[in-house]
């Protein structure tokens, strides 16, 4: 990926937004379990943050998708993990095959607000029985002359609570299929799958129940139930039973954006870390002059280094057209994992102090953690790589 004084100028509009915008209203909105949703992204849609890699014709800037992930590297200059997560949502999880696939009825309805910050949008594809397992979802859409009748439920949707729509996989006449696609890109035998979006004041909807989560408490998140639930059949995302397929290319973009949207809040935790540990003193030094911290936090500054080449080669593939599934399943996996590793490390090193609520090791220990759950679990991302390398299978005869 290469990067220009363009992709510079964007990551600069984007962190000082960051900066000024969101981070002071952090602690406000953490404590309330919710962000002014539609307040913060008008704000970004008038800066045109909202649709870098959307067409134009939708008010988009039409840029490729290396200018999102330098949006995306820039959010997470956040003081907290759930903002860029909501703000992802509106970006790159709940609207790439509506700008793919989507008709022009849905572009200028939909998507064409969504991109100028006047509409909020959600993701709705997991279930409370269906997270990892894209395959097993319940929900079922009837189709009633020019009319989809919708029944089921959808768990631990962000923006939820706020969202105006939702892109939403069901099932379509009748019940889920069997298999277990597992986010797998390369399962395309779920014909009975199609994206459609819902408005979320349609009546039947109910999405009331606001999650408690354990971190990113500024994102508020919801379970949402559909009771015969109609929307127009002009609501359906490209061709009916091709959702399993649109969902899984959605993913790619999912992935590649939460992968560059923790670079940032990694180098803070172990900026952070180095900061507390030089200061803190015990045993006549101070704790950073002890090896054992000192080459820990350079080593896991290696690794984030490493995390944003990774990140930028699979983008590169993707800008280029080629298939990048292998690459940004592996980027996400390395982004939880590496989540999970900067931030337990890092704490232990703050000793008591890093067990508080707030402090920033703290509070990116709970934020980032949903990245090894969130858009593929970690083993989902090893059963694609395992599959697209060739490891799997059962053993041959002899």
């Amino acid at each position: 990926m290469h990067y220009t004084h363009e992709h510079q100028s964007l990551y600069d509009t984007t962190k000082k937004f960051v900066e000024t915008e969101l981070n002071p209203n952090v602690k406000e909105w953490e404590e309330a379990g919710i962000w002014p949703a539609r307040e913060v992204l008008k704000k970004m849609g008038d800066l045109g943050l909202l649709g870098i890699a959307k067409p134009e014709s939708v008010g988009g800037l039409g840029l490729d998708y290396s200018y999102q992930v330098a949006f995306a590297e820039a959010l997470g200059h956040c003081s907290c993990g759930g903002l860029p997560m909501a703000i992802g949502v509106q970006t790159d999880m709940a609207t790439p095959a509506l700008a793919r696939f989507g008709s022009d009825y849905l572009k200028e309805n939909f998507l064409k607000p969504a991109v100028a910050g006047d509409m909020v949008a959600a993701i709705a594809v997991s279930e409370a029985g269906a997270g990892s397992d894209v395959a097993g979802i319940k929900t079922v859409a009837r189709k009633v002359g020019d009319e989809y009748v919708i029944s089921g439920s959808k768990m631990w949707i962000t923006n939820g609570t706020q969202a105006d729509w939702a892109c939403m996989l069901v099932n379509v006449d009748g019940g889920a299929a069997s298999g277990t696609g597992g986010g797998d890109p390369s399962v395309n035998q779920h014909s009975n799958k199609s994206l459609i979006v819902v408005p979320l004041d349609a009546k039947g909807v109910d999405r009331t129940q606001k999650l408690d989560k354990l971190g990113q408490r500024s994102s508020d998140t919801a379970m949402i139930f559909l009771d015969e639930v109609r929307v127009p059949a002009r609501n359906l995302i490209g061709e009916e039973g091709r959702g399993f397929v649109y969902q899984m290319q959605q993913f790619q973009e999912e992935r590649l954006f939460l992968s560059a949207s923790i670079i940032a809040a990694l180098e803070r935790v172990i900026a952070d870390t180095a900061d507390y540990t030089r200061q803190r003193k015990a045993f006549g030094g101070s704790l950073l002059d002890n090896q054992v911290i000192s080459f820990r936090l350079a080593e896991l500054t290696t690794e984030v280094e490493a995390l944003r080449a990774l990140t930028y080669r699979a983008t590169a593939e993707h800008i280029a057209g080629r298939d990048a599934t292998l690459l940004a399943s592996m980027a996400k996996l390395k982004s939880g994992r590496l989540a999970r590793e900067v931030t337990d490390s890092c704490l232990q090193y703050w000793g008591g102090q890093g067990y508080m609520w707030e402090s920033s090791v703290a509070q990116f220990y709970r934020d980032l953690r949903l990245h090894s759950i969130g858009g593929g679990a970690d083993e989902i991302m090893l059963r694609i790589l395992a599959k697209g390398l060739g490891y799997g299978g059962k053993r041959k005869a002899n």
